[in-house]
């Protein structure tokens, strides 16, 4: 049983997904004609993510609008006052965790590119607005909004899957970094040395 209310977390998830959406076309020009650089690992990742964002959250936020997510077999048995804790604390990450996307995509504008990619030679490397927090804000926003909606739901399945996000994050990083130091070189490594990977002043 839900402590908050469930059609307004479904409404609120909704309608953050739709800002993304509008963020992403008006910064990048594109919604879903990304295509991410090398192989197999970072096309994983990046239908994983689409998945998530595109299908995932949808449903969540469809199944809280309609009040239904009750059905879901893989409900944590928590009960107050840690459900609305658990839930309250889920509403802040995935509030956040859209925020920060919108805000890292309107920062990098047209230098956006997927994973993997090689910077173009018209790019330039982004180390205002939140890449002056972390290096990759847009999958440390990626897994707020994981962990945020397994909060929401208290659903086991939405768990696994901010376990699985946070394992193809750690192996993709290494792998888009290396193409960073390769194009952008010492002004890069320097940037390592400054800030932190996923989360602010740690794992520098």
């Amino acid at each position: 049983m839900s402590t908050l209310d469930q059609r307004t977390i479904g409404i609120i998830v909704l309608s953050l997904l739709g800002l993304l959406v509008i963020v992403k076309r008006v910064a990048t020009g594109s919604v879903l004609r990304d295509r991410p650089g090398g192989g197999l690992r970072l096309w994983l990742t990046h239908v994983f993510n689409l998945s998530f964002l595109l299908v995932v959250n949808p449903l969540a936020g469809i199944l809280l609008v309609s009040r239904k997510l009750e059905l879901d077999p893989t409900r944590l048995a928590l009960e107050p006052p840690w459900l609305a804790l658990g839930q309250l604390a889920g509403l802040l990450l995935t509030v956040a965790g859209y925020l920060l996307m919108a805000w890292a995509l309107l920062r990098l504008r047209g230098n956006y590119q997927p994973g993997g990619n090689t910077p173009r030679a018209t790019d330039r490397m982004v180390v205002a607005g939140p890449y002056r927090l972390v290096r990759h804000p847009m999958y440390s926003a990626a897994l707020c909004i994981a962990l945020g909606l397994a909060g929401l739901t208290q659903s086991l399945a939405c768990l696994a899957v901010f376990v699985i996000y946070l394992v193809l994050i750690g192996l993709l990083i290494p792998a888009e970094e290396a193409v960073l130091k390769r194009a952008y070189g010492d002004q890069y490594v320097a940037y390592q040395r400054q800030v932190g990977r996923l989360i602010p002043l740690i794992a520098r």
